[in-house]
C-alpha cells in the first residue's frame, strides 16, 4: 500500500513548483552559496511571479557566476552591460545593479558576522527556525520586519518585508507548510 501524498495546495500542478516545493521550500540551510543565491532570486522576483524566476534559475545561475558571491561582487559595469542583454535573467537595471551590491554588501555581513547565516538566525528566537503549525501563511511577520529593516539599513534594495519572509521560507527559516503537507 502506498502512502498518499498532500503538498501545499500553492505548489499546483506545475513540475517546476512541485520540485520546488518538495525538495527546497521549508528546508532548513546554512549553505552560504544557497543563502546567496536565494537572496538574488527572491530580489529579482519583486514585482513578480516566483514561478517566473524558477523558469529562469538556470539562466541566474550562468549569468551570475554559479552564485559564486566572490565572482559575482566583483562584477564590473561591463558585466552589469552584458547581464541586461541576457534573456535568462531579468533584465531590470535596477534589480541587475542591486544584485552586484548585494554580493558586495553579503561579504560584508560574512566578514562582520563569521557567516550570513549566523547574521540571519540571530534575529530567530534561540536561533532556530520556526516551524509554523497553523495552516494560515502570512505575508510577512515580525521578524521579517526586522530583518528587512536591518538589511535596508545596510544597503539591501528589493528586500522588504515580504520578500523577507518569502526568503526565509525560501531557505527553512520559516517552515509554512500546511499540517497535511507530506514535505513539511
Amino acid at each position: 500500500m502506498t502512502k498518499e501524498i498532500h503538498r501545499c495546495r500553492w505548489a499546483g500542478t506545475d513540475e517546476i513548483y512541485i520540485k520546488y516545493h518538495d525538495e527546497e521550500w521549508g528546508k532548513e540551510t546554512h549553505d552560504e552559496k544557497t543563502l546567496f543565491e536565494f537572496l538574488i532570486l527572491e530580489a529579482a522576483q519583486a514585482g513578480l511571479s516566483w514561478i517566473t524566476i524558477l523558469k529562469r534559475r538556470e539562466g541566474y545561475r550562468k549569468a551570475f557566476a554559479n552564485f559564486d558571491v566572490h565572482k559575482v561582487a566583483g562584477f564590473t559595469d561591463e558585466d552589469a552591460a552584458r547581464l541586461l542583454q541576457d534573456p535568462g535573467i531579468i533584465r531590470n537595471k535596477l534589480k541587475v545593479h542591486s544584485a552586484i551590491n548585494s554580493a558586495k554588501l553579503f561579504l560584508d555581513v560574512q566578514k562582520e558576522f563569521g557567516s550570513f547565516s549566523i547574521y540571519l538566525y540571530s534575529f530567530m528566537p534561540e536561533g532556530k527556525p520556526i516551524n509554523n503549525t497553523t495552516g494560515n501563511t502570512p505575508a510577512s511577520s515580525p521578524i521579517s520586519d526586522i530583518i528587512s529593516k536591518d538589511m535596508k539599513k545596510r544597503g539591501f534594495k528589493f528586500f522588504g518585508t515580504t520578500i523577507c519572509y518569502a526568503y526565509m521560507q525560501a531557505v527553512g527559516m520559516m517552515n509554512d507548510h500546511v499540517p497535511a503537507c507530506s514535505f513539511k
